[in-house]
């Protein structure tokens, strides 16, 4: 699942030679579609045909009367549910150089007019129309790990200058992103999620600064204030300072 930076001929290609792996990717609305190629004539002289005649654009069947849509109850973006209508259809896309790929489109058009129509295609002709659409969907939660891991973890951001090294630091930072939801999943249990809010910043739901933070207030006393110093100049501080201190460099670390 891609956005629509990855609709490019040559890569879906490439992706529809490997066995079982497709591609799913927003598709232009002026992109040449066409029928499959007729058979080829006995006796006929020539190289074969590539493709057929020229199906109607996408941007086209938008307006066109002729276009049969159906609705359809879809998993939408933020865990809802929204009524959509879809019409769908097989082509070959072509341009030349590049052979054609036979592709399933999808155009997905909102009753309500909040959102903005889009087409998207699949490598997988067999793919159902309303599959297409909810797998599109699921990308976005991909889409906000990456913003997250780059926000708060560092991804794309280390200073190694050997290719193996962020090779390895990658996968170890998305690991911990993971490692981290699900610590914080483990200590809440049933209980709701603290969000911490300031004067300047009010927000409804919590972030992973949040969760990340709620991790540290559990790991740090535990890891590191456990043991006290039997040194003289060990200062005993009121718990509330002490746990106040603790907050607030959950937060700056």
């Amino acid at each position: 699942m891609a956005d629509g930076t990855y609709a490019v001929l040559s890569l879906l290609l490439n992706v529809s030679r490997l066995p079982s792996a497709s591609i799913l990717t927003r598709l232009r609305l002026d992109a040449c579609l066409y029928e499959p190629a007729a058979a080829r004539e006995a006796g006929k002289r020539g190289r074969n045909a590539l493709k057929g005649q020229a199906q109607p654009k996408l941007s086209a069947r938008l307006i066109a009367s002729t276009t049969q849509w159906k609705k359809h109850t879809l998993c939408w973006y933020g865990g809802t549910k929204r009524e959509m209508e879809l019409a769908t259809g097989t082509a070959l896309w072509y341009q030349s150089p590049v052979p054609p790929v036979a592709i399933r489109w999808v155009l997905v058009r909102d009753p309500q007019g909040q959102y903005e129509p889009m087409a998207l295609l699949c490598a997988d002709q067999e793919a159902l129309a309303v599959q297409i659409v909810e797998w599109f969907v699921l990308r976005w939660t991909l889409e906000v790990t990456f913003h997250e891991v780059r926000a708060h973890l560092g991804v794309e951001t280390q200073r190694q200058w050997s290719d193996l090294a962020i090779m390895r630091t990658t996968p170890a930072l998305l690991g911990l992103f993971s490692l981290v939801t699900i610590f914080a999943q483990q200590l809440l249990g049933k209980h709701p999620f603290p969000i911490r809010q300031t004067a300047w910043y009010t927000k409804a739901l919590p972030t992973f600064s949040d969760t990340l933070a709620f991790v540290r207030q559990h790991l740090w006393p535990s890891t590191f204030f456990s043991v006290s110093s039997d040194e003289g100049d060990t200062v005993q501080i009121p718990r509330v300072l002490f746990d106040h201190l603790v907050d607030t460099l959950t937060f700056a670390a």
